[in-house]
């Protein structure tokens, strides 16, 4: 293994991979890329719903996913061989004050670039004819998103950043973070390979906070969240194929069509350790209990295959990208929660501009931050 680089950069997802190919445009970096599985994108990255979801409730968030979004329907022209995103839209459900909510910040929505339109109960079941009318009060429509190739993006990522002399090993366990003083200096695996570096970065997903502890790094109350996907086949005779992602936080619900079939998600967020997590029979029935109060014609009987991962978040949802401020020349890029995919081409970019040049203008890197939680 390489002795000596510019940037270590720990986690092989879909953060660790943009921060790669964003320093590649920089050009002239050393970087090398340590992912403990296999191969890249296994937990997080390669259990997500694969949306682009230009809607949220947290307004960095809401920023962070349009930017990305600009970047997923129009990425560089070499970037890669296939469309990343399939425009199949976004049907957001919303009833009582939400929906009122909603119809008065249309105008800021649209301010962010993000193209939307509110339609009455009627138009909504025009698009997904078994939505259940009584259930909401109208809905969000987004034409411009929908389901993302995460593949492709995970591979052009890697592809480009290797082109452009990235480093990466599979298989590669950091097991101790090496410093001299306060600053950090290197990374041990755990096979006994010693990397030293100028910047250690941590892009270890649900695994970010314990990577923080081997650094003695400030403390950030990271914690992973399940969420539960199931896999089923619409009853005969319903017709799925080009409907959107339909989503309905007020009842804790999406579903989307899915390989011939529908995806269900009871949008479940479980705290828990890391770990390679599993799917849980109860969060797949109470995923169909709400699905039957949404558009109960779907209801299945039987599951065809069921997964889960882990979203990772900050206390504030927000996502943890700059250097530690008691650990010199270690640097986050963690706490994505449910959107690392989404907003990958603008936290990727933010974070290899600030270790290149020390700042940027893809945005307000302030807002990321880790003085936020220790002003």
């Amino acid at each position: 293994m390489t002795a000596a680089a510019d940037v270590v950069i720990v986690g092989g997802g879909i953060a660790g991979a943009s921060l790669a190919y964003f320093l590649g445009t920089h050009g002239g970096a050393h970087v090398v890329l340590l992912e403990r599985e296999p191969q890249p994108g296994m937990h997080a990255t390669g259990r997500s719903a694969a949306v682009l979801a230009e809607i949220d409730a947290v307004p960095a968030l809401l920023e962070l996913k349009a930017a990305g979004g600009r970047f997923l329907r129009d990425p560089p022209p070499d970037f890669c061989e296939t469309p990343l995103l399939e425009r199949s839209g976004l049907l957001v459900l919303l009833r009582d004050a939400f929906w009122e909510l909603l119809r008065a910040g249309m105008d800021d929505l649209r301010a962010l670039g993000v193209t939307g339109d509110l339609l009455d109960t009627a138009a909504a079941q025009r698009r997904v004819p078994v939505l259940r009318a009584e259930r909401y009060d109208g809905a969000l429509w987004l034409p411009e998103d929908g389901r993302l190739d995460v593949h492709a993006l995970l591979s052009s990522y890697l592809r480009h950043a290797r082109t452009r002399g990235t480093v990466t090993h599979w298989c590669a366990e950091v097991a101790a973070i090496v410093r001299d003083g306060a600053r950090c200096t290197g990374v041990r695996t755990a096979a006994g390979d010693v990397v030293r570096a100028r910047w250690i970065v941590n892009a270890a997903g649900a695994w970010a906070a314990d990577v923080g502890r081997l650094a003695d790094a400030t403390p950030i109350a990271l914690v992973p969240h399940r969420r539960t996907i199931a896999l089923f086949d619409p009853p005969a005779g319903v017709p799925v194929q080009g409907w959107p992602f339909v989503s309905c936080d007020q009842d804790g619900v999406y579903f989307a069509p899915e390989s011939g079939g529908l995806l269900v998600s009871p949008m479940d967020e479980e705290p828990m350790a890391p770990h390679d997590v599993r799917p849980d029979e109860r969060q797949i029935a109470e995923a169909f209990d709400r699905l039957g109060r949404v558009a109960p014609a779907l209801v299945p009987r039987h599951v065809r295959r069921a997964w889960a991962g882990l979203r990772t978040f900050a206390p504030d949802r927000v996502p943890v990208v700059g250097e530690d401020p008691r650990r010199p020349g270690f640097f986050w890029l963690a706490g994505q929660g449910g959107c690392g995919i989404e907003t990958s081409p603008v936290l990727g970019r933010v974070a290899a501009d600030l270790i290149a040049t020390g700042r940027t203008s893809a945005f307000d890197a302030t807002r990321l931050s880790l003085a936020r939680f220790h002003p």
